[in-house]
């Protein structure tokens, strides 16, 4: 999952480099090792956050957009063992967007044994085992399967990816509490760095986004005396068609079903009400030419 392709990967990153700025940030990774040496609780008392730990990256640019993405998915703690260089006018601070502000200058500097004596640790991986002869890289979880998972445990966790060239190797896979994967295609399933971290964080959001950019998509029904109305009207339009009777009921329930199932607001039933009632204004009035000049104003069905 943290794949073999550093440098093709950055292609997708890329677009995140149009907020490149180099006094954006003051400070680079911190050089702590006893970074990882007390856990702190969640400050609001809440369920405690995921760390993002990048093992050996090769490439400044995934740091930025792993950062950009923990900051994007409500993310802040971002660990780095043996990291490159992370200039603040390079190419990490440049695709981290508004995540140079705070994650990426706030990075630590951690060792791998650190990673695993304080954390429930979850490493990533694109290539896992197929069946229990093969424990470093099975059993493992999907993204939404972990998410579950996690959901059910209180404790501090670090999410761990690998280098971008080999990812990580089945010795430090045997160090880590559990495995997930992101399914792919089965020719290439092998994800840049960024790519993956990105998927993974967005599918672990429900546990670390209090509230998204998105509205209150809870739909209040129109009222029952107005969708009765507006299948009246819709009965009068059938009538008006000159279809069969045992058509006219038909297409009247499948209406009926189809309005069931979409639960219309207020303002939509009010817009079919005024769409019909102006149909059959015109309906009738055609019947009444048809009447008057004794023809019929549609071709009635046989």
């Amino acid at each position: 999952m943290s794949g073999d392709e550093g440098d093709e990967g950055n292609a997708n990153a890329a677009d995140n480099s149009d907020e490149p700025d180099a006094n954006a940030a003051d400070d680079g990774p911190k050089h702590d090792a006893n970074a990882t040496d007390a856990v702190p609780d969640d400050p609001d008392g809440g369920r405690r956050k995921p760390v993002v730990v990048v093992v050996e990256p090769e490439t400044p640019g995934n740091v930025g957009t792993i950062a950009r993405a923990m900051k994007n998915f409500g993310l802040t703690d971002l660990k780095l063992v043996d990291p490159p260089e992370l200039a603040e006018d390079g190419e990490a601070y440049g695709f981290a967007g508004h995540a140079r502000e705070d994650v990426l200058p706030n990075a630590d500097e951690v060792t791998f044994e650190e990673v695993v004596a304080n954390y429930h640790t979850v490493g990533t991986t694109a290539i896992t085992g197929e069946d229990d002869r093969s424990h470093e890289r099975f059993p493992f979880k999907t993204p939404v399967e972990l998410r579950e998972s996690l959901k059910t445990v209180d404790a501090p966790t670090a999410i761990v990816f690998g280098r971008e060239g080999r990812g990580l190797n089945n010795e430090e896979l045997s160090r880590l509490d559990e495995v997930c994967s992101i399914p792919a295609d089965d020719d290439y399933p092998v994800l840049n760095l960024g790519q993956a971290a990105t998927v993974l964080l967005y599918e672990l959001r429900d546990l670390t986004v209090d509230e998204t950019q998105l509205p209150d998509t809870e739909v209040t029904r129109a009222p029952e005396a107005d969708v009765e109305r507006f299948h009246g009207f819709f009965a009068d339009f059938l009538a008006a068609t000159g279809q069969r009777d045992h058509v006219r009921e038909k297409n009247a329930l499948l209406m009926r079903r189809l309005l069931g199932r979409a639960h219309p607001t207020e303002r939509e039933i009010h817009t079919l009400l005024g769409t019909f009632r102006k149909a059959n204004t015109k309906l009738e009035h055609a019947d009444h030419l048809a009447a008057k000049y004794d023809e019929h104003p549609y071709p009635r069905e046989e």
